[in-house]
């Protein structure tokens, strides 16, 4: 995954708050980007909007499920699903869009790892079995203070799974690191860095 810089992830940042406009107002996909190269490289992305800290929306791609796409690509399209598609929330109206704070967790390549091997805050998850799968953030251990196992439990009963399922053959743990950072964040006049809020079990959706 590139190093992106603050620049870089304030344009970002104003390509989800676009994306989210154009979604909410017009229904209407956003079609222009950003130039800068890195900004096109292929890559994952889940955009989180929250009202006062608390959840109003949250969809991902992660990597492998998004090949052809690239890292603005992926914001601008999870950007206007969150508003619109998550199944938890009815659809964002037009006046909330003042209140909303965006977050964007960039993604490195998914890769294979051992239960030995994951570091909890560091580390975010997906767990595989079958048409079974469940995908964590990484913020979500450090918030809840999880150790790793316990991180790998509840990445099994998001799939849907027993929590216990990751001892079992046939099931699939991959994990990847993530780049955090908030519209709030940069409104406080800090430098982005990985951190955020999150709620275990029902925070994240995978769009395919």
């Amino acid at each position: 995954m590139p190093s992106f810089a603050d620049g870089e992830k304030r344009l970002l940042l104003a390509v989800a708050r676009r994306s989210l406009i154009l979604a909410v107002e017009q229904n209407a996909v956003l079609a222009e980007f950003p130039e800068e190269p890195s900004l096109h490289l292929p890559g994952g992305a889940f955009v989180t909007l929250r009202i006062r800290r608390r959840l109003r929306g949250c969809i991902g791609r992660l990597p492998s499920l998004a090949a052809s796409l690239s890292y603005v690509e992926a914001v601008a399209s999870c950007a206007r699903a969150a508003a619109l598609e998550d199944p938890r929330f009815s659809p964002v109206p037009p006046g909330d869009l003042p209140q909303i704070d965006i977050e964007l967790s960039l993604l490195s390549p998914l890769f294979d790892v051992t239960p030995e091997e994951i570091v909890a805050g560091r580390h975010g998850l997906y767990v595989s079995r079958g048409p079974n799968r469940g995908v964590l953030l990484p913020q979500v251990a450090t918030e809840f203070c999880w150790p790793a196992i316990c991180f790998l439990e509840e990445t099994c009963i998001k799939a849907g799974l027993d929590r216990n399922a990751w001892k079992e053959e046939g099931t699939r743990t991959q994990a990847f690191t993530a780049d955090v950072f908030s519209e709030a964040q940069f409104a406080e006049g800090k430098s982005a860095g990985p951190g955020g809020n999150s709620e275990p079990g029902k925070s994240y959706s995978i769009s395919t």
